[in-house]
């Protein structure tokens, strides 16, 4: 049987990325390595996790596309439900959070906003579906 277990976003640092996500989301840290080059947060039954741009070229030969506030956001999202998204952001944005797209209702109802985070990673904040 396969389970989705780990979202892993390479970073400049871990310390620095795991304090972003502990002060805008309220996430617990699980742990961090020594090096300080790996970490995870408990946010539910997925793990977000953290790896170092170190750590991470020296498990990928052939290297890999750096996320960075300078370009655009990658193709993908990571997504957080609350109940209260204007409060969630004001709290990211406190955090160190940018806005990308301030709070929209969508037709199904949804609220959904979006945010980067510290390393220019794409963060939905939106309610709950049904």
């Amino acid at each position: 049987m396969v389970k989705f277990a780990y979202t892993i976003l390479y970073v400049q640092d871990v310390a620095k990325a795991l304090e972003f996500y502990e002060k805008a989301f309220g996430f617990t840290r699980k742990f961090i390595t020594p090096e300080n080059d790996y970490g995870e947060l408990l946010v539910g039954e997925t793990t977000l996790s953290f790896a170092s741009i170190t750590l991470a070229k020296s498990n990928l030969e052939d290297g890999f596309t750096e996320s960075s506030l300078t370009n655009k956001p990658f193709g993908i999202e990571i997504a957080f439900t609350t109940d209260n998204v204007e409060e969630t952001i004001k709290l990211a944005i406190h955090a160190g959070a940018t806005i990308v797209e301030n709070p929209k209702t969508k037709p199904w109802g949804q609220v959904v906003a979006y945010l980067r985070d510290l390393d220019g990673f794409l963060i939905e904040i939106c309610t709950p579906m049904g």
